[in-house]
C-alpha cells in the first residue's frame, strides 16, 4: 500500500498553517513517495468527524495512511486512531475542547478562510460526542507537547497521553515552536 500522510489542522486554523506547510515540504522534498492531503475540515464537529470519516474510509482501501494532528486536529486524531487504529502524532492537542471551547460560543471568523459561523452550546455536545475516553493502544500515539503553551493546559495531554510514547518541552507555545525538527522522525513513527 502507499503511504499517505493526513494533517489534521486546529479550531479556526487551515491547511495553509505552518505546521501542515512544514511537513507537506518535508515530503515534497525528502519523500515525494507520501501523499499528503491537509484539507479544510468543516467549522463543526459532527461535520468535521462526518467529513474525516468519510476520507479516511475513501483512502484506505489504497493508502498506508499516517495522521498529525495540531490543538483540536490532536482531539479528531485520538478519535480516528480509536476508529480505525491508525498512527498518530499529536501535536499540543486538545484533550477537553468542549471545556475549552465554551469561551468562545457565538459568532466566529476563520481568519484563514474568512468563513463566519455560529459555535452554540449544541457544538459542545457534538465534540464531547467524539471524546475517547482512554487510549486503547497507546502505541499508536506520539504525543508532541510544549510546557509553555498558552491556549492549552499542557497538563491535561500529559496525563491522558501518559502511556503514549511522549516528547515534552519546557517554554514554546500553542504553534510548536521549532516543530522543523521533526518531520522526519514523524514519518518514521508514523511507518509511511
Amino acid at each position: 500500500m502507499k503511504p499517505l500522510l493526513l494533517y489534521i489542522h486546529g479550531f479556526n486554523s487551515s491547511p495553509k498553517s505552518l505546521k501542515a506547510s512544514i511537513m507537506a515540504e518535508y515530503c515534497q522534498r525528502e519523500r515525494p513517495d507520501i501523499r499528503v492531503e491537509a484539507p479544510q475540515i468543516p467549522c463543526y464537529p459532527e461535520a468535521a468527524a462526518a467529513f474525516l470519516d468519510d476520507l479516511v474510509r475513501s483512502l484506505s482501501g489504497e493508502y498506508r495512511i499516517g495522521l498529525v494532528g495540531s490543538s483540536l486536529g490532536g482531539y479528531l486524531s485520538t478519535w480516528l486512531n480509536a476508529r480505525y487504529q491508525l498512527p498518530a502524532v499529536l501535536v499540543n492537542p486538545a484533550v477537553k475542547p468542549y471545556e475549552l471551547l465554551q469561551d468562545y460560543l457565538g459568532e466566529q471568523e476563520n481568519p484563514y478562510t474568512g468563513e463566519q459561523y455560529v459555535l452554540t452550546p449544541h457544538h459542545m455536545d457534538e465534540l464531547r460526542a467524539l471524546d475517547i475516553a482512554t487510549v486503547a493502544q497507546p502505541e499508536q500515539l506520539w504525543l508532541l507537547q510544549q510546557e509553555g503553551d498558552e491556549v492549552l493546559d499542557y497538563r491535561q495531554a500529559v496525563a491522558k497521553y501518559a502511556a503514549c510514547r511522549s516528547t515534552i518541552e519546557p517554554n514554546g507555545d500553542h504553534s510548536f515552536v521549532g516543530f522543523d525538527r521533526f518531520p522526519a522522525k514523524i514519518i518514521e513513527f508514523l511507518g509511511l
